[in-house]
């Protein structure tokens, strides 16, 4: 009963107030608003269990190929020698990437599908949502069967309840939809890659898969561990296999060594993540600091306001105790309210927000704000208003009764230790806002020296395509030239189109291509037995059209065929490593290490160096072949199928702007072949653009919450300093009647103001030294203790907290001195 007559006080005090109470219930809102929102990706991506059954005993396995830092991978033979002969798991599934060509649902689309082994769905543990999955038998009959995404089968097919049963065409032959997995099923799970599988097919390895992929690590397999062995244990099992595999190895690879490798699945998903999420995670907590900052040094003006109420209450004989239950009261009031209000914007925040997020960022769906993450929320607000509310409910319980209640009571400075308090909260306001303020200033430097990279290729006036040629319309090398080769022609006679080509891998877009090759005369040293460069096939004009610079030498022309002596074109960074002084054209290199017996490729071209992958990523040694010698420059590890040119990405200069082009090129394909799906189809710039959006998005969110940070620490000192000069008014009127200069009052408050500034400044960059280590990896040729930034970032907070005292300090100036003397 008691209880709730408090609260029905603490509500009419409230409302008797709305400023107060709207700002109070605002600030913590605003900070349990920001903290739900980020908690719930750390949730969603970190915290949360993989949806899959007994998630914390399933692994990735596989090979790590000695002296590269490549995560564990296994060639097609490797992993059906995993899956046969390893004894610690109960089951090992293997699993890769796939293209195909989806058509039977609307238009035809190019989509990302996954090809696995029958065992993966029970490795997982995960039963589809309609349906069934495909069986062992049907996986090595090479039956032609699909399961479809959550995803898929509502954007492509509708929901279509249905679905089971129906055909659809992959690469133009028919597959049967036999199942449907749930919402949150997303494998493979790989760190920072976009590929999301839309459908599951069968693996059903390829005789020149088994015979001639020894040497491809294109593989990744997943198992679950029996019961009673650990991760460690299993991959002293999978290094036994390992040795067994390497003796299988042909003589061209006599000098690769792989070891077995053996890594949880919930760790390999999320550490590429890990750095951006623990930002996230500093910079919310910042920003939550400083709203309870900020409301602490509101409840503790409004105790002081309250003073002379108090001072009656406790003159008329009431409890201590009862007087710091009303304060709780009213801040528990505040903090339900707040936190309410908090948990509906972070729901508003989330709902328009995580499609903002990367593209790279893992298990995107799992990001929802849940009934764990509500929960959370209120008791975070519920205690955040405890904490920052007990100290001024203690204070108002101290209140000294005879020192309240004379007459300068009501004017005075509310006591040195409350004077403290409020003090100290600002200090640490704003240095922790210097830290927040700091790190964003990093992040912005980082990005501009990220733009500033010279990407060695032209990206104005490109148009870009990728496609890839179905293997039943296109099953012989001699059809895929054609098509080839009348997309060039036709494209090359397009109006305004300067230069054509097409690439197996468009630069700049984060897509690694590792080769190991050997130098004619490369000596190298000791120990090291693999030497890896990035190799991409190229077709036509593609140096031209891609603006890359022709150094020496030429570029590939009709001559080189696949009868032709196998030539080669380097970039500079090759050149120089292994040939320092000397014209590279006419040296040889070859696939493979120093002791493979694979054909020499002569270098007929040298072009400068490009950024491949993307521009924080240090520029590797480069080589491109033409595809039709494709088969010749891997000799034995040539699959006897293998056909080349089947896809890729068209490249084309114009001297019109590429969004204009757009049209003509898809017009182009059609005609060639109606049916054919162009995927990405947008300008270089776009796609460089895109290249850098996850550390655009790092960048402008950090800044963001800096930014909230800052403002709010600034509202934190106006409010100090306004208030502190509006309880010295009697002090200040009598300054003035005495003849001060109204600018000796101002330089007063400024004073008092420069001072709690330069105290967050000091506090704040030794802050800063130490937690912007956090953010090294998000960083590129920036230095976490850079001089500028951290300069600049006190200054500014310095001249902010001058800035915000500045209003108080003209107000304090103005004071009538005989309106004010009278007033007391």
């Amino acid at each position: 009963m008691n209880t709730s007559r408090d609260i029905r006080y603490s509500l009419r005090h409230l409302l008797k107030t709305p400023g107060f109470t709207a700002t109070a219930v605002l600030t913590l809102a605003f900070g349990i608003g920001a903290t739900t929102a980020i908690f719930s990706i750390v949730e969603g991506v970190l915290l949360r269990p993989l949806p899959f059954a007994d998630p914390q005993k399933l692994v990735i396995a596989g090979d790590r190929l000695e002296g590269t830092d490549f995560p564990p991978g296994a060639t097609a033979p490797s992993a059906v020698e995993y899956m046969r002969d390893a004894r610690s798991f109960s089951t090992l599934a293997a699993y890769t990437f796939a293209g195909h060509e989806l058509s039977g649902a609307g238009a035809p689309a190019q989509i990302n599908d996954a090809r696995i082994t029958a065992s993966l769905f029970t490795t997982l543990g995960v039963s589809p949502l309609l349906g069934r999955v495909f069986t062992q038998q049907e996986d090595e009959g090479r039956v032609q069967v699909a399961v479809l995404s959550y995803q898929t089968w509502r954007s492509r097919f509708r929901g279509d309840p249905k679905i089971v049963g129906a055909t659809i065409q992959l690469d133009r032959k028919p597959y049967q939809v036999i199942g449907v997995m749930p919402r949150d099923f997303e494998f493979p799970l790989v760190p920072g890659q976009l590929n999301r599988s839309e459908l599951w097919e069968p693996m059903s390895f390829t005789q020149g898969e088994i015979e001639s992929g020894k040497g491809s690590w294109n593989f990744g397999l997943v198992g679950r561990l029996k019961p009673g062995v650990t991760p460690a244990q299993a991959q002293q099992d999978m290094e036994r296999v390992a040795q067994e595999v390497m003796r299988s190895f042909p003589p061209a690879m006599a000098a690769v060594r792989i070891h077995g490798a053996v890594q949880r699945l919930d760790e390999f998903t999320v550490q590429a993540a890990r750095p951006l999420i623990r930002a996230l995670f500093l910079a919310v907590a910042v920003v939550l600091f400083i709203a309870c900052a900020n409301l602490a040094g509101l409840l503790l003006v409004r105790v002081i306001r309250r003073r002379r109420e108090i001072a009656v209450r406790l003159a008329l004989g009431a409890n201590a105790r009862v007087v710091l239950r009303q304060n709780l009261i009213e801040t528990l009031v505040i903090s339900v309210t707040g936190g309410l209000l908090g948990l509906l914007s972070a729901g508003v925040v989330l709902r328009a927000g995580v499609s903002l997020l990367p593209e790279t960022l893992p298990r995107i769906n799992s990001i929802t704000l849940d009934w764990g993450v509500a929960g959370f929320a209120l008791l975070l607000a519920i205690v955040t208003g405890m904490v920052c509310g007990l100290a001024p409910a203690l204070a108002a319980t101290r209140t000294d009764v005879n020192e309240a209640l004379k007459e300068g009571g009501r004017t005075g400075t509310g006591g040195a230790g409350h004077a403290r308090l409020r003090s100290i909260l600002v200090v640490a306001e704003l240095a922790v806002a210097l830290v927040l303020l700091t790190g964003a200033g990093l992040l912005l430097r980082s990005f501009e020296k990220l733009r500033a990279v010279d990407m060695g290729f032209r990206t104005d006036h490109v148009l870009t395509a990728s496609y890839g040629l179905p293997k039943q319309q296109y099953s012989t090398q001699a059809s895929i030239d054609a098509f080839n080769q009348a997309l060039l022609e036709k494209l090359a006679h397009l109006p305004g189109v300067q230069a054509v080509g097409i690439t197996s891998f468009l630069p700049g877009t984060g897509i690694d291509s590792g080769s190991a090759f050997y130098a004619e005369g490369y000596n190298p040293p000791k120990g090291q037995q693999l030497v890896l460069g990035w190799t991409a096939n190229v077709i036509g004009d593609y140096f031209r059209a891609a603006g890359i610079p022709l150094i020496r030498g030429r570029a590939f022309n009709d001559a080189d065929r696949a009868d032709s002596p196998l030539v080669v074109i380097v970039n500079k960074t090759l050149a120089d490593r292994f040939w320092p002084g000397q014209d590279p054209i006419g040296k040889r290199i070859h696939i493979g290490t120093r002791e493979t017996a694979l054909p020499w490729m002569t270098v007929v071209g040298e072009i400068g160096d490009i950024k491949q992958t993307t521009a924080d990523q240090e520029t590797r040694p480069q080589f491109y072949n033409p595809p039709s010698q494709t088969k010749r420059v891997i000799g034995e590890f040539a699959p006897p199928d293998l056909l080349t040119a089947n896809g890729g990405s068209i490249v084309m200069r114009s001297a019109m702007p590429p969004e204009q082009m757009a049209d003509s090129l898809r017009a182009v394909v059609r005609s060639i072949d109606p049916q054919l799906p162009l995927t990405q189809v947008e300008s270089m710039d776009r796609l460089m653009a895109e290249g850098q959006a996850p550390q655009r998005f790092n960048t402008a969110l950090i800044s963001s919450f800096a930014g909230a940070a800052v403002l709010l620490a600034i509202l934190g000192i106006y409010s100090v300093i306004a208030f502190s000069a509006a309880l010295r008014n009697q002090e200040m009127a009598i300054r003035l009647a005495l003849g001060s200069q109204r600018s000796n009052v101002m330089r007063l408050i400024l004073v008092s103001g420069a001072k709690l500034g330069l105290a967050g400044c000091v506090i704040g960059g030794v802050a800063a030294v130490f937690a912007t280590r956090l953010l090294r990896s998000l960083l590129f040729k920036v230095d976490p203790l850079d001089p500028f930034v951290l300069v600049l970032a006190a200054v500014s907070i310095f001249a902010l907290a001058i800035l915000a005292s500045l209003v108080p300090a003209r107000r304090a100036a103005a004071v009538d001195p005989m309106q004010a003397l009278r007033m007391e």
